[in-house]
């Protein structure tokens, strides 16, 4: 274990004026700690943010909720009014982790989580998300967890995370504030980054930023599914999961939202496959169109390969739940 320094933040200007000055966010430490046994990440000074106000679960008067950064993601799914409105989100949240860890990881926390990849984990291996331009060992190597979508030559590492995948598909947003104390609102959808030539950036936080939120619009009408496939049972990564939110008008797909969990270096959404649903009535060969509209620019990188038809078929399936008239939500 490196030296580090540690303090607590008495409020969220002395929080942001110490991330400003290099200084790393710690709530529930449940990823960063792991990073830094590992020494994947050494930070000179940690910054408790625990005793900041932003643990509550409120109304807003869109009619939707404002989940404070610090609520636990165990607090998070009990809520009656996420586990009644947004059942989605309750559903993702406990598809990851374990009890334990539910309890201490938080909304905020769990947003800029990093991903599982093992060569990411590994110091003896390069790896371009921990020492850019040391190269991607993952191309060649065991890739069965890796991106099918929107990889590059730097990177095929995935983002490991359940939550923000129902939050992608429920149009979420996050609520960031900077150093000089401004407040601004980012989808979650555009939270996360894809790697490009810059795999080591997770997402589009700048220096002394801070998540106080995620914000919930209203509720969304319609079925709401979320679907996790993955090695065992629980406490595994998703090697392809969805979030579904669908609503009939008759006899045809009035909306639909779907996010993808697994498949990239961010939770996936693509809005032409949404558009090739709505308003068409439901059938088996719509779905697969669907589905060959989603992996058209899929690519395997050989221990992976088996994710693009397990992809089609996790689709085809979470869509036909979905439409059957009646079916519990």
């Amino acid at each position: 274990m490196n030296p580090f320094v540690y303090s607590r933040a008495r409020d969220r200007a002395s929080a942001t004026a110490e991330a400003a000055n290099n200084a790393t966010f710690i709530a529930g430490g449940t990823n960063l700690l792991d990073l830094m046994k590992l020494e994947v990440m050494s930070p000179e000074k940690l910054v408790d943010i625990n005793r900041l106000d932003l643990s509550e679960i409120t109304e807003t008067d869109e009619g939707g909720l404002r989940i404070g950064a610090l609520v636990t993601n165990s607090d998070c799914a009990a809520d009656q009014r996420v586990r009644r409105d947004y059942p989605v989100l309750t559903r993702a949240i406990l598809a990851g982790a374990s009890g334990q860890l539910r309890n201490k990881a938080t909304t905020g926390g769990n947003l800029c989580q990093r991903t599982r990849c093992y060569y990411f984990y590994d110091t003896a291996m390069p790896c371009n998300k921990r020492e850019p331009g040391s190269g991607c060992q993952a191309l060649a190597g065991f890739n069965r967890i890796h991106a099918i979508l929107g990889a590059s030559e730097a990177c095929i590492a995935t983002y490991p995370g359940d939550m923000a995948v129902a939050m992608t598909a429920l149009d979420a947003q996050v609520e960031i504030e900077n150093v000089d104390g401004e407040i601004r609102q980012v989808s979650v959808q555009d939270f996360h980054r894809l790697p490009g030539d810059n795999p080591e950036r997770d997402n589009i936080l700048e220096a002394g930023d801070l998540i106080t939120a995620v914000v919930l619009p209203g509720p969304p009408e319609g079925k709401q599914i979320y679907r996790k496939i993955r090695d065992r049972a629980s406490y595994a990564f998703a090697l392809c999961s969805v979030a579904a939110v669908v609503k009939l008008q008759g006899e045809a797909i009035d909306s639909v939202a779907l996010a993808f969990g697994g498949l990239a270096h961010k939770p996936w959404r693509d809005e032409a496959v949404e558009a090739l649903l709505i308003g068409k009535k439901p059938s088996v060969e719509l779905f697969g169109r669907a589905a060959d509209q989603l992996l058209a620019e899929a690519e395997g990188y050989g221990s992976n390969d088996f994710k693009i038809p397990l992809t089609r078929r996790l689709l085809i399936s979470v869509l036909q739940e979905a439409t059957v008239t009646g079916a519990a939500a």
